[in-house]
């Protein structure tokens, strides 16, 4: 790998949205980012219901896949370099794992190891509604420095497809990294300054159109 070549590790746990994890390793790889990909036994579930993708599909948009299972791998060493981890996404058990430094396998033993060497680790938590053990491990891992980045869907970007939201989110999760390419999406300026009223056809509400 050349010395001045970014390498991120991507993880995927077993929540939904596997497409997640698929996009970013898409736009790493059109980065030129190495990425490193480890994948949880129910990561892999997700993977193939929604996206219809298999082990060796999913292997082959990442630099480098390691096993989950394989704790000697690099990853689970602090002088492994690399510029930081986004788990997308994540699920609430690999969030407590994170949470309480659980480290049963390379997937959170590579992001207690991210946060310990004080590099970005950026969680894609996903659940809905959050118990308040959710809300108490999100609190303890930002309190260890993680960032907690609920796929939300982010409307004032006026997303036209599912793609739009999903991209939209990675390239937010890449820009934790000061990894976002400034081509793929304009920053927010401003609130616009001409809005027209139009009324709504199949009721008598108003909305706004931009």
């Amino acid at each position: 790998m050349p010395k001045d070549r970014a390498r991120i590790v991507v993880g995927i746990s077993g929540a939904t949205g596997a497409i997640y994890g698929v996009r970013l390793l898409e736009a790493l790889k059109l980065l030129d980012i190495e990425s490193h990909l480890v994948v949880s036994a129910s990561g892999w579930l997700t993977l193939q219901q929604e996206c219809n993708i298999d082990k060796p599909a999913a292997r082959s948009l990442a630099d480098v896949a390691h096993d989950i299972r394989d704790i000697g791998a690099s990853l689970a060493s602090g002088s492994f370099r690399h510029q930081g981890m986004v788990v997308a996404p994540c699920s609430m058990r690999t969030l407590a794992a994170v949470a309480h430094g659980f480290n049963d396998n390379l997937l959170t033993r590579a992001a207690d190891v991210t946060l310990k060497e004080r590099r970005t680790l950026v969680l894609l938590t996903r659940e809905t509604p959050l118990t308040l053990a959710h809300l108490r491990n999100m609190t303890a891992a930002a309190e260890m420095g993680a960032v907690i980045m609920p796929p939300v869907p982010a409307f004032y970007a006026l997303p036209r497809t599912l793609d739009d939201l999903v991209s939209y989110t990675v390239w937010r999760a890449l820009d934790q990294l000061g990894l976002a390419s400034e081509s793929a999406y304009q920053r927010w300026t401003g609130m616009r300054t001409h809005v027209r009223s139009v009324r709504a056809e199949s009721d008598d509400r108003t909305v706004l159109q931009a």
